[in-house]
């Protein structure tokens, strides 16, 4: 495989012509450049490594939240081996970052194509670090999170949902009441908000475990209630894909 370059954006200064002693000159204009967003992976065998964001559209989670996120998760030993699903993924930072601590599966869902387009280079860079030995599947998706959910039929132990703020809390709760008969009995969902928003209640089948602010960001996290990881209690997920 051919590796992926990493790419930086960038706008380059306007300039303009002027007339000097007879001559034409170039005097470069006073225009800012747009520094592109970057961020990278920071732990694991794919660790510091930069990944390409999407120009817009994409507010990327910081590394200090995201090492919160994974310090939590692998205190609980929930990363190794385990089937990642990352919604609205962006960049597809998050399930990439599981992916180089050790998940056995990630799934990536965003519904812009620049933002799909940036998950499969971003993947592809992360897939060719991997040692010799490490299997790692990551598959991307460019559906809808809704249309992906509804027609699922795989299970997952960690799900991230880092939505745009302004997502309405309503299509927040559809995909949380999509994604319970989707989990593990032991699966956690990440959820990222602001956290100026009030307070998420869980829809039916799910409990809010703890919320934890981080400045600007609240992180939810969910896992399944007793009642609906004892409907699972006869499924072998071994043998689910």
């Amino acid at each position: 495989m051919p590796a992926v370059p990493r790419f930086r954006f960038s706008v380059l200064p306007r300039v303009k012509f002027a007339q000097r002693a007879g001559r034409s000159s170039v005097v470069p204009r006073a225009v800012p450049l747009a520094l592109s967003v970057m961020t990278r992976i920071i732990a694991g065998f794919a660790g510091s490594l930069t990944l390409a964001v999407p120009r817009s559209g994409t507010r990327p989670t910081s590394d200090r939240v995201r090492e919160a996120i994974f310090s939590g998760l692998e205190s609980r030993d929930a990363v190794a081996g385990s089937r990642v699903l990352d919604l609205y993924a962006g960049s597809g930072a998050l399930g990439l970052e599981a992916a180089s601590r050790g998940a056995a599966s990630v799934t990536l869902v965003d519904n812009s194509k620049e933002a799909a387009a940036a998950c499969r280079k971003n993947a592809a860079h992360i897939l060719k670090s991997a040692p010799r030995g490490r299997a790692v599947a990551i598959d991307v998706s460019s559906s809808p999170a809704q249309s992906f959910v509804a027609a699922a039929r795989q299970f997952w132990d960690i799900v991230f949902i880092d939505p745009p703020y302004e997502l309405g809390r309503a299509e927040i709760i559809h995909n949380l009441e999509a994604l319970v008969p989707r989990l593990s009995p032991d699966a956690v969902i990440v959820l990222e908000r602001s956290s100026r928003d009030a307070a998420l209640t869980p829809p039916d089948g799910l409990t809010l475990d703890r919320r934890r602010d981080y400045g600007d960001t609240a992180l939810y996290y969910f896992s399944l209630t007793e009642f609906s990881a004892a409907d699972f209690s006869t499924t072998d997920f071994s043998t689910v894909e």
